[in-house]
């Protein structure tokens, strides 16, 4: 069995780890780098649900008076609430009775540890960067609602937070299909119409998308179309939150390619995002933190410490995001 100097070696280490980790999984994406930015990643401290209030419709008591004509003063309801459940995640960190055996002295069991605490945090950064574009189904539901979720495909069905999009309109997003709405399918040739026309749609005057993420394809179409005018271009990463995404400009919106190797965007799409209205909702006591608990294997000979997350993406205004597909 591990003994408590092991424990408490490996405890002390995560924990005096656990804010760089929960930081760099704020810097892992664009999206989550520019929710950061604009202090959109809010921590709640308990509840059933995590409670996001939105406003559906604008005050029905204005009115247009002249002199002494009566006002309107009865009550407008024009808030609610949309309620999301909270994802949890975690990874291990074990070291067994022959790895202590192996790694004699302090030195070589830090060495092992921090090699088992980098990859931990890594595979924790990497999940959730990759859940923020999710559409929340994996593991049976118990993912991170994401972009898929959030911005969907299919606007008219399906729930988010509990609100109904088949039965209220205020709470679907925008969906461009280039074949379906454009009549051809995104080219180069095509994709800067087919994105004027998106960005409309999710335009309220001076509220308007902020970041577009493109995988690989739709962010390769338009760099293509723009790429004889040089001024639209800002790759050296300076335009983008001003955290060294390589990005591209459209209208005062950050163009952002999330693909690569590993990226998490979503095959031939494009959202144009508002992130006034999109939360990062981590639990203040789970955000990327070890377990206080020790556990000890019944049956093995292995120590093993808990990094876990809990928490949830949320959206306050559906109508003013967009998604470009296919």
């Amino acid at each position: 069995m591990a003994s408590p100097n092991l424990s408490e070696l490996i405890s002390t280490t995560l924990r005096n780890r656990s804010g760089i980790a929960a930081n760099n999984v704020l810097k892992n994406n664009a999206l989550l780098t520019v929710l950061s930015k604009r202090g959109n990643v809010k921590t709640f401290d308990g509840g059933r649900t995590i409670v996001q209030e939105l406003t559906y419709a604008e005050n029905s008591t204005y009115k247009r008076y002249s002199g002494n004509d009566l006002l309107n003063i009865s009550a407008s309801d024009v808030i609610t609430a949309a309620e999301y459940n909270i994802a949890q995640a975690a990874v291990a960190v074990q070291i067994n009775g022959l790895e202590q055996l192996q790694n004699a002295g302090r030195e070589k069991v830090i060495d092992l540890l921090t090699t088992r605490i980098n990859n931990a945090e890594d595979t924790m950064m990497n999940n959730i960067s990759l859940d923020c574009y999710s559409d929340g189904t994996a593991d049976g539901g118990k993912q991170i609602g994401g972009l898929q979720l959030l911005v969907a495909d299919t606007p008219t069905s399906g729930t988010i937070g509990g609100i109904s999009r088949s039965s209220y309109t205020f709470w679907r997003n925008q969906s461009f299909s280039g074949v379906t709405d454009g009549g051809a399918a995104v080219s180069t040739a095509n994709i800067t119409n087919y994105m004027n026309q998106l960005y409309l749609r999710t335009s309220r005057g001076m509220d308007a998308p902020n970041l577009i993420i493109a995988d690989n394809n739709y962010f390769n179409f338009y760099w293509q179309a723009v790429q004889a005018i040089q001024r639209v271009m800002s790759l050296d990463g300076n335009d983008t939150a001003g955290m060294g995404f390589p990005s591209l400009k459209f209208m005062k919106a950050d163009v952002v390619f999330d693909g690569g190797v590993g990226g998490g965007a979503p095959t031939n799409r494009m959202y144009f995002l508002n992130t006034k209205y999109i939360m990062f909702r981590p639990h203040k006591d789970r955000f990327v933190v070890p377990l206080e608990n020790d556990r000890f294997a019944i049956n093995q000979d292995a120590f093993v410490r808990l990094m876990a997350f809990a928490g949830n993406m949320t959206l306050s205004n559906g109508s003013l995001q967009g998604v470009l597909k296919p």
